[in-house]
């Protein structure tokens, strides 16, 4: 990151390496002399918790912000949805079956990505949550449309590096979950879910609440595949429990192919 700052007051990095250059004495070389803001072992404490989740926040945004990101388009979906040359690897039959879902994924972010080139590509940047599957098939179809996209990732034991098809620049990395959740959703103008597991319930259900109780502006919610998700979530039967009101069904639609959703995303800007 640039600094940005026009002040006569001396940088962080320049009494870092003041505090480097002293002698090594008894009172340099301990804990209690370095600077706080560069000593790990505070700052990974519980007790700077508070901090930790301010930087987490900060940085991306800051980032962003220099990269001239004003607006994204959100692609969620399963890490685990193979490409169809990987069907065959795929680790049950019906998943197998998903895996034309990775295709789509690809077309919406390489149309989306086109639409966002004609103004610049700094608005409706896609997004994902930088790893395999859905998320690989959305950076690709970016580059596929010469294109950048942004990968927010989170440190995993089963995933630790982005996939390499995120813009370099735009590859972020998180520890905590509700802070990833904050930057999918603060430079939102759509949301796309494809079948997935329990992250993508995840964040379609929090997606979803945050609109339902007017804590997030509306913005279109496509769920691709309406087969799959009537399969796996009963919306007829919480409406008839009272426990979501019959309109909170309208909060999103279902769509079947890529140019599908371009088309309402293209109609809810109009």
């Amino acid at each position: 990151m640039k600094d940005h700052r026009q002040n006569p007051l001396p940088d962080a990095e320049r009494d870092i390496r003041l505090a480097e250059g002293v002698p090594r004495t008894p009172q340099t070389l301990s804990p209690s002399y370095q600077l706080a803001f560069h000593d790990l072992d505070f700052l990974k404490q519980d007790e700077l918790r508070p901090v930790r989740l301010q930087l987490e926040l900060l940085k991306p945004e800051l980032i962003l912000n220099e990269q001239n990101v004003q607006s994204t388009v959100v692609m969620f979906g399963g890490a685990r949805i193979p490409s169809p040359e990987r069907r065959d690897m795929a680790r049950s039959p019906a998943m197998a079956e998903l895996s034309h879902y990775y295709d789509e994924a690809r077309e919406f972010a390489r149309l989306m990505t086109e639409e966002s080139l004609k103004t610049g590509g700094t608005e409706n940047v896609v997004a994902t949550g930088g790893g395999p599957g859905v998320m690989e098939a959305g950076n690709l179809g970016a580059i596929d449309a010469g294109g950048r996209s942004i990968g927010f990732n989170i440190v995993l034991p089963h995933e630790q590096a982005p996939n390499p098809y995120v813009t370099p620049e735009l590859s972020f990395n998180f520890h905590y979950f509700a802070i990833r959740k904050m930057h999918f959703l603060m430079r939102a103008r759509a949301i796309t879910i494809f079948p997935g597991g329990f992250g993508t319930l995840d964040e379609l259900f929090e997606t979803l609440t945050l609109i339902q109780t007017k804590r997030m502006n509306p913005v279109p919610i496509l769920l691709f595949g309406r087969e799959f998700w009537e399969s796996i979530v009963n919306w007829d039967a919480l409406k008839n429990a009272g426990t979501i009101a019959p309109e909170d069904l309208d909060l999103f639609h279902y769509v079947e192919t890529a140019q599908e959703a371009i088309d309402l995303i293209k109609a809810s800007e109009a």
